[in-house]
């Protein structure tokens, strides 16, 4: 009966040893990271995300740091979500896509346009910023409007919305720098007569810059919204979700007081899902 006993013990503990060894290990977890950060215990995923830094102020380098409104917004959705940022990748806006698409991030922010044809390439959160492209000129400048662009010289970023706008408005005459600084610089040394590109970032220029004004208003209504891979369909939901979160304690709307000066203009209010925004092109 001791032995019986005593071979009972034995299997027991040995059990007890293997079901602790299993419980030891899950998900996406990577070292010490598996508590989740409201101690419920679940494995916290980590993520690698994509930032274009020569779009200010939602991103650009302040020293070796990238900051801005994207990034301020992304790192508060993660701490939400119980979601671990291990890098800030810096590329060029057109290599977001691409980097997205092969695996080599997991999520990019960059004022990136919610547009179809992104959607077939990459899934999108639900926007949270309502934008659109204005036309920058010089003080002595007549240009007054989209029509006046006509046989001018015109600079933009590559690979950005405001090069559709001028194309369908035919414009042939356009510049595309792989920077907004290198089409304001084109403007500047009057290599360029107009600088047409987001709103917000003309207005980040124009800030600081006294020789430049904006005309003609907003050429087209546009959504910004994060990209997310389509490699982890779990992961969208985890951004929207960590996005009305921020929206409904007053988080969002804090980084348009430090990031915009105050200006809510670009405020999405609600959920504005991708498919509902996209624009054509």
């Amino acid at each position: 009966m001791l032995k019986r006993t005593s071979m009972l013990l034995a299997s027991t503990l040995v059990m007890g040893a293997t079901l602790v060894g299993c419980g030891s290990s899950g998900g996406n977890s990577t070292g010490n990271d598996t508590a989740n950060s409201t101690g419920g215990g679940s494995a916290q995923q980590t993520i690698t995300v994509a930032a274009d830094t020569t779009f200010p102020p939602f991103e650009s380098m302040q020293g070796n740091n990238v900051v801005g409104f994207d990034i301020d917004m992304i790192k508060d959705i993660a701490k939400l979500e119980n979601l671990k940022i291990d890098e800030i990748k810096t590329m060029p806006f057109t290599g977001l896509i691409p980097a997205l698409q092969s695996g080599q991030v997991d999520v990019a922010v960059a004022g990136i346009t919610i547009k179809k044809s992104r959607m077939g390439a990459v899934d999108f959160s639900n926007a949270y910023y309502k934008s659109g492209a204005s036309i920058l000129v010089k003080n002595n400048s007549n240009i007054t409007g989209l029509n006046d662009l006509k046989g001018k010289t015109v600079a933009t970023k590559k690979g950005t919305s405001a090069v559709d706008i001028l194309t369908q408005a035919g414009i042939s005459d356009i510049k595309q720098f792989d920077n907004i600084d290198q089409a304001y610089a084109a403007l500047e040394s009057g290599q360029a007569d107009a600088v047409v590109f987001d709103n917000p970032v003309n207005i980040n220029y124009k800030s600081t810059h006294n020789d430049v004004k904006i005309v003609g208003g907003l050429l087209s209504g546009e959504y910004y919204g994060i990209a997310i891979s389509k490699h982890d369909a779990g992961l969208v939901a985890k951004i929207n979700d960590g996005l009305q979160k921020m929206q409904a304690n007053g988080d969002y709307q804090k980084l348009f007081d430090t990031w915009l000066g105050g200006d809510k203009n670009g405020v999405v209010d609600g959920v504005k899902a991708p498919a509902d925004v996209a624009l054509n092109g």
